[in-house]
């Protein structure tokens, strides 16, 4: 996994494929901020292809916008960036600027205090929080209990390889998981009858 140099930018991404396929976007230097891999990124959006066009999107711990800019190039209908870091944030905006993305929005807020509120339902949530700061279970929790998925919502998790089987809500199915070096990511299914608010049993 690429690291992060120790330099005053951390470089660039590239978005691999949709609309703004190849292009290059800078990246601020920010402690922890480790984009996620054009692989990890190749695989995930091959498993999202037959339901990311048109759907509304979430990226709870954006940093480099690595996955809610790819997800808006593959026809997202919009995306919302959260982003704590400040100088990140502002350089999130100035990324969507650069790719005219009227369809997005970028809040420079902490993630558990905007999810501790009602929210309104995502179809696509993407989840890379930093690593070993232990606000993971936290984050997967207020998704469910303060109705911020949809009821058939995707959800994306990144965390560390050695990070062990996650405690997700009753009504979410693992559908896909890979390790790739010290990256474990797993996309899940949330399952709920609208008449029962009862989980499926099939995907």
């Amino acid at each position: 996994m690429a690291k992060k140099p120790n330099t005053p930018a951390a470089g660039q991404i590239r978005i691999i494929g949709g609309q703004w396929r190849g292009r290059k976007l800078p990246v601020p230097h920010s402690p922890g901020l480790r984009p996620t891999t054009d692989r990890v990124r190749e695989t995930l959006f091959n498993w999202l292809a037959p339901v990311l066009q048109g759907a509304h999107c979430l990226d709870c711990f954006a940093g480099s916008g690595a996955l809610g800019l790819e997800a808006l190039s593959r026809y997202a209908a919009s995306t919302t960036l959260l982003e704590f870091e400040r100088p990140v944030a502002q350089q999130l905006e100035k990324n969507l600027a650069l790719l005219n993305a009227g369809d997005a929005k970028v809040f420079n807020v902490n993630t558990l205090n905007w999810l501790a509120k009602a929210g309104n339902a995502f179809d696509v949530v993407f989840l890379d929080p930093p690593f070993r700061k232990g606000i993971l279970q936290d984050t997967l929790n207020l998704l469910e209990q303060n109705q911020w998925l949809a009821d058939e919502a995707w959800i994306y998790v990144e965390t560390e390889a050695e990070h062990g089987t996650l405690d997700v809500p009753a009504s979410w199915r693992l559908h896909r998981e890979k390790v790739a070096g010290q990256v474990a990511y797993r996309l899940y299914h949330r399952d709920v009858t609208p008449e029962t608010g009862s989980p499926e049993q099939e995907l």
